[in-house]
């Protein structure tokens, strides 16, 4: 009997995505470099970063789960959770030596042509450090400075939870964040186990934070428990110390000092990331990475339609030497365009945007443009008032 059997396979063909919120970049520190198949262009020591957009590509380069060099097992696994939680992400990978100073962050930014909206950072046997989080902003600073922003997750050595430092928030560290998360199972968790070199170098989650931050959008929480489970089921922290085995006030002092980990809700299965902190202080407008995301975005966007007014004309009223009302409301309309959408698609919960008709721009040749944006609101906390009562 004739028989035509046909099997549907997972091709792993990439999603696209609108816009380009989901561009991100990992940095991936090791002196190791992977070892592409034959006829396959990989990493080379002085080509040191590839745009992936599949497992299957990174596993092409020779990043596969069974390579000889544990580092480069590492890096399979972070990008399979990464590719896991947003099949859609748009990841440029740099293989680089550790460096004092992370200009590595600029130098995939710059690949990229400033694409990049969130970098990664896999520190290997690094440990966690003040100055680092300090050269880690200045090089996003400088990156600002060049209208190229993005948020920067970092994931160092943890050698012992209990023996964090709580007091590395500070002022001004808005566009950094630590992850101090690891799976407690699974891959994470054995290649933890495998780990060799004597430093003891934590596996981290990275691929995960990455993952979920590229798929959330600029306004959205990654904490958000009804939209980004994570999928881990075991969570630990990054020196193997399972979660449920931590105290509740332990628990609570690392998320006081701004660390980033995996929580787990009672009657709720699965694991959440804990927070979206930055290592800015708790009272900055810019204390968690989605006000950050927001902001870059608004700023983008802004640049984008305002640009094109420089050079241009403005009209005077002849009489009172104020700007005419229809200058100001065509620069304020300009202004408000990228806001208008952000506020469309639920980013923004509104705007404002205002040209003041008094400022001298015949002495000055200068505009300023005073823009407000009122944030969407994110529920940290809900309490709910409960008892029993004779009627209703």
């Amino acid at each position: 009997m004739n028989r035509l059997t046909i099997n549907r396979e997972n091709g792993n063909v990439p999603k696209a995505l609108e816009g380009e919120d989901h561009v991100s970049g990992l940095v991936f520190y090791t002196d190791v470099l992977p070892t592409a198949k034959e006829g396959v262009d990989g990493f080379s020591d002085t080509e040191r970063i590839k745009a992936i957009s599949t497992i299957d590509k990174a596993e092409a380069m020779g990043i596969t789960a069974y390579a000889k060099e544990w580092d480069i097992r590492v890096l399979h696994y972070q990008l399979s959770e990464a590719f896991r939680l947003n099949a859609g992400i748009s990841l440029y990978v740099g293989i680089f030596e550790q460096s004092e100073d992370f200009t590595e962050i600029k130098t995939l930014q710059n690949y990229s042509d400033g694409r990049l909206r969130q970098v990664g950072i896999w520190a290997g046997s690094r440990a966690l450090a003040a100055d680092d989080l300090t050269a880690i902003q200045a090089v996003a600073d400088a990156l600002d400075k060049e209208n190229a922003p993005l948020s920067v997750i970092y994931s160092p050595k943890v050698a012992a939870v209990n023996g964090l430092p709580t007091d590395l928030a500070q002022a001004g560290l808005s566009r950094v964040s630590v992850v101090i998360a690891q799976a407690g199972s699974g891959t994470g968790a054995e290649l933890y186990a495998d780990a060799k070199n004597t430093d003891k170098a934590s596996v981290g989650l990275i691929g995960v934070a990455l993952g979920v931050l590229s798929a959330a959008k600029v306004h959205q929480a990654v904490s958000w428990v009804g939209g980004f489970p994570t999928g881990v089921t075991m969570p630990a922290f990054a020196d193997g110390t399972l979660y449920r085995s931590v105290d509740k006030a332990a628990i609570e002092q690392l998320d006081a000092a701004r660390y980033i980990f995996l929580t787990t809700y009672p009657g709720i299965a699965g694991s959440y990331i804990s927070d979206s902190h930055t290592m800015d202080v708790a009272t900055s407008d810019y204390a968690y990475i989605e006000a950050v995301r927001v902001m870059d975005k608004a700023v983008r966007g802004i640049r984008v339609y305002v640009t094109p007014e420089l050079g241009g004309n403005v009209y005077i009223d002849a009489e009172s030497g104020k700007l005419q009302p229809y200058s100001c409301a065509h620069l304020e309309t300009v202004a408000g365009l990228a806001l208008e959408q952000m506020a469309k698609d639920g980013e923004i919960s509104g705007y404002s945007v205002a040209v003041d008709p008094e400022q001298d721009v015949l002495s000055t040749s200068t505009i300023e443009i005073v823009v407000k944006i009122v944030q969407a609101g994110v529920t940290r906390k809900i309490n709910v008032k409960i008892g029993y009562t004779k009627s209703l």
